[in-house]
């Protein structure tokens, strides 16, 4: 694996919190570089078994050979099905370190930053229909202003809805730069980065669905892992971790405990301590770790 690829985060605090079984089961829901499939491999014995999941074609060449390690390219979100096609219905831990990979960001042609100019693409899954380009050009004023406020935490979302379909009903914007321009005015130049990137941040996550992929990652995980697993959980926005904490803390993505039909309480996971962040020295070597942080529950 290279590094260039995506340096794997919080990654002692991850793989010490999943407590590994050398013969147990174990599912890495966000392959990317291999960084942390590679340290729990390293954990288990020949009865052991790990499996990954990555969507992006790409991490295919961060694979490595192994009969106890198995290389999924589907979405996580279809977990269950594939673990069962492999013939594994339960697991002894979970991990996923979410959002986006440091090679998508730094790979110009992807389209997943701004720095870069390219076509508007933001695929993780080069086979989905949707993409950047199509949100920016097609959505309506009150789904483009949904998705700014809703995924962006953008105030000013209305006004980039007009300036973009202000833009586009000349002719469509189709690069990461033209889109730039378009915004560019409508923030002081010393946070112009700051909502650039939340603006990136919000289309990325409508073109890949990616709060809905997680809710269904969570569920399966409550389902399918042991008594005494555990999941550990690497977020990096609010957004994300939001659902997480929630989910752990009360078996749903509310702020109310979920309770069965009879108004017993049922909350599948108990939480381990609190939230974990990249230490100074972490964050000194890969600036993009400084917002991660990692939750840990075990299954009930």
């Amino acid at each position: 694996m290279s590094s260039s690829y995506h340096l794997p985060v919080l990654l002692e605090e991850s793989i010490k919190g999943l407590k590994i079984d050398e013969g147990g089961v174990y599912v890495d829901a966000t392959y990317g570089g291999g960084g942390h499939s590679r340290e729990i491999f390293k954990k288990l014995s020949k009865k052991g078994s790990l499996i990954s999941f990555d969507q992006d074609p790409d991490s295919v060449k961060n694979c490595f050979d192994k009969t106890n390690f198995y290389f999924v390219n589907e979405n996580f979100k279809h977990m269950k099905r594939f673990l069962k096609n492999l013939g594994f219905l339960k697991v002894n831990g979970i991990l996923a370190d979410l959002g986006v990979s440091s090679f998508q960001i730094n790979t110009a042609h992807r389209g997943f930053s701004y720095r870069f100019d390219s076509e508007l693409d933001m695929r993780m899954d080069k086979k989905n229909i949707l993409n950047a380009k199509k949100v920016v050009n097609s959505y309506t004023f009150e789904n483009l202003t949904k998705i700014f406020f809703d995924y962006g935490e953008l105030s000013t979302s209305k006004r980039i809805s007009e300036e973009i379909i202000q833009a586009r009903s000349k002719s469509d914007i189709k690069t990461t730069f033209e889109l730039n321009k378009i915004l560019s005015p409508l923030f002081p130049e010393r946070f112009l980065n700051k909502n650039l990137s939340r603006i990136y941040q919000a289309i990325r996550i409508e073109v890949n669905n990616e709060l809905d992929a997680l809710k269904s990652l969570l569920k399966q995980s409550s389902e399918i892992l042991v008594p005494g697993g555990r999941i550990c959980i690497i977020s990096y926005h609010s957004l994300e971790d939001r659902l997480v904490k929630r989910f752990i803390n009360n078996g749903s993505f509310s702020k109310e405990v979920e309770k069965d039909f009879f108004g017993n309480i049922s909350v599948p996971f108990k939480k381990t301590g609190s939230f974990i962040k990249p230490s100074d020295n972490e964050i000194a070597k890969n600036i993009r770790s400084r917002s991660a942080k990692l939750r840990i529950a075990k299954k009930l």
